[in-house]
């Protein structure tokens, strides 16, 4: 997630977390300063955070993600919390994606030549790919997917669910 207000950070969270669970990793504040695209609608000094839940998803649910996460940006944009003036901007991006043990596949309301239709306006794109037992950007990686911040986190990441792998398989023997 990004927006311009990091204390929207723990609002959005719990709301996310009330929809998939509770949250095993989380990243760092980081600088959004790759570009201005985001500026008109969300203001300057973009910062961004990412969140790791521990519940696992199967793949196929992405774009269903991707919608309520649009639906929780929606239902927020009208609520200023601070003042309770109206606003018709977002005031924060949610953006879902998952690992497996050789990507990490964000979704997306865009279509690109990079991208892959799921359903209902929804596309994924393989984001990063493992390589060399690091997470290593394609070449149309947005540039804040390219971060050792980032992808340090992301190794992190895809070393719990291999964890979390391993031990439903032994569950289910």
């Amino acid at each position: 997630m990004f927006t311009s207000d990091k204390c929207l950070f723990s609002l959005y969270k719990d709301e996310l977390i009330k929809r998939f669970g509770e949250v095993d990793i989380e990243s760092n504040i980081q600088s959004f300063d790759f570009t201005d695209y985001y500026e008109e609608e969300f203001g300057k000094n973009l910062v961004q955070k990412l969140f790791s839940f521990s519940t696992l998803i199967r793949q196929d649910e992405l774009a269903k993600i991707k919608i309520i996460t649009n639906s929780i940006e929606n239902n927020f944009k009208n609520k200023n919390f601070r003042n309770n003036i109206t606003h018709h901007k977002r005031k924060i991006n949610l953006d879902p994606g998952y690992i497996t043990l050789n990507k990490y596949i964000l979704a997306s309301t865009k279509n690109g030549p990079s991208r892959i239709y799921l359903n209902q306006g929804i596309y994924a794109e393989i984001t990063l790919r493992f390589i060399n037992k690091s997470f290593v950007p394609c070449e149309y990686t947005y540039p804040n997917y390219k971060t050792n911040e980032y992808i340090n986190f992301l190794n992190s990441v895809r070393h719990k669910y291999k964890l979390q792998l391993r031990e439903n398989s032994n569950v289910n023997k």
